[in-house]
């Protein structure tokens, strides 16, 4: 397997890193059906616990077109992470292109009640074996 790419950034201390990676087997090329999945990795590096409260992506195909999601936490869940929690969770997003990219923000809580937004990094979606890459 190639070596998957890691992509990170850290906004009021809140670290959000993402994996992602090519599901051959879900996609098929020849109707224009690309599957990638995500691993996401939200550490709480500050001192106050916080909540995810909601997600909002932003997703671009190869022609430049974007579809945005917008909703309530994350795979179902919107956990609380206190000082040096994390939490860990695997998606997915299907594309009409063989590459693309992805990005948003988790809007936050912290357990006073003030909401604040955490950046996720954009993140590339590539096949392996395609040379073109799109960013």
């Amino acid at each position: 397997m190639d070596e998957q790419k890691k992509y990170k950034s850290i906004t009021n201390d809140i670290g959000v890193s993402v994996v992602p990676f090519y599901l051959d087997q879900e996609s098929v090329p020849e109707e224009g059906h690309y599957v990638w999945g995500y691993q996401v990795h939200i550490e709480n590096y500050g001192r106050e616990t916080v909540q995810l409260h909601r997600r909002h992506w932003i997703i671009t195909d190869g022609n430049g077109q974007q579809h945005e999601v917008d909703g309530e936490g994350v795979v179902g869940e919107q956990p609380i992470l206190e000082p040096g929690g994390a939490f860990e969770y695997t998606s997915g997003a299907p594309l009409t292109t063989s590459s693309g990219f992805m990005t948003g923000s988790y809007r936050m809580r912290v357990m006073d009640g003030a909401y604040f937004d955490v950046e996720i990094p954009t993140f590339s979606l590539d096949i392996p074996t395609e040379d073109r890459k799109v960013h």
